[in-house]
């Protein structure tokens, strides 16, 4: 059983190296539900991790559905994962009606060669598991990132268990979202071959002074707060696992 921790500084890496996970996605972009992150992180994570690191590869928050321009971007941004040193990038692209858009998405897979690449959680947003599955599977992705189509992974164990028998093995299926230590072994039950998690903590940030009133991206978690993945979360998690 594979862990990749989803990881959206040098620390959260750092941590899941420390704890012995598998491998990382690397993600900025917390309020929008993780985006492209930036060169010098992407670069300064690789010289300092040893584990597998997948780049998250999304120009924008909002739907899975993008125009020419932005699916330049994507190919701009893997470019540059390429060029530090990752091992895969993570995408995924959805028609209008919230299909898996295949012919984009394996256009954007055939580019990222020779990197692997996960379908991420747009997946989640489909109307059918299972034709999603092969779509994805057609596409050529090496494995989906999925939690059952529910809000969480643990509320998604009857998808999960269909997916892994419907996939026969010719796809990974990873569970993400809500996952941690307690609920692993459930998790791994259902024949899923890899668990994905944040193992998300805040503290308190450094900047003593805040204006009221003020906010610099309206909706996020806490601006006074800094967002890490905590090394004791993710260590119960792997141990758990093994």
């Amino acid at each position: 059983m594979q862990v990749e921790v989803c990881a959206y500084s040098l620390e959260s890496c750092l941590n899941a190296q420390a704890a012995g996970a598998h491998r990382v996605e690397l993600c900025g972009g917390l309020g929008e539900g993780g985006t492209t992150p930036s060169a010098g992180l992407i670069g300064l994570v690789r010289e300092r991790v040893e584990l597998a690191l997948y780049v998250m590869v999304r120009p924008r928050g909002g739907d899975f559905v993008y125009d020419a321009l932005e699916e330049e971007v994507i190919r701009r941004d893997i470019d540059v994962a390429k060029k530090y040193g990752a091992d895969g990038v993570v995408l995924g692209v959805l028609t209008a009606q919230g299909q898996v858009d295949v012919v984009r998405t394996r256009a954007l897979i055939d580019y990222a060669q020779p990197l692997g690449v996960t379908f991420h959680r747009a997946f989640d947003l489909t109307p059918d598991p299972l034709e999603a599955l092969e779509r994805v599977i057609e596409a050529g992705a090496e494995r989906i990132l999925t939690s059952g189509q529910r809000a969480s992974a643990p509320e998604g164990l009857d998808v999960l268990r269909q997916l892994v028998i419907a996939a026969s093995g010719r796809i990974e299926i990873m569970a993400g979202g809500g996952v941690n230590a307690g609920n692993a072994a459930q998790l791994a039950a259902t024949g899923i071959q890899a668990l994905h998690l944040t193992g998300k903590a805040f503290r308190p940030g450094r900047q003593q002074y805040f204006p009221a009133g003020i906010s610099m991206a309206g909706e996020v978690p806490d601006e006074r707060s800094i967002l890490y993945s905590k090394l004791e979360s993710l260590r119960e998690l792997v141990e758990a696992v093994r």
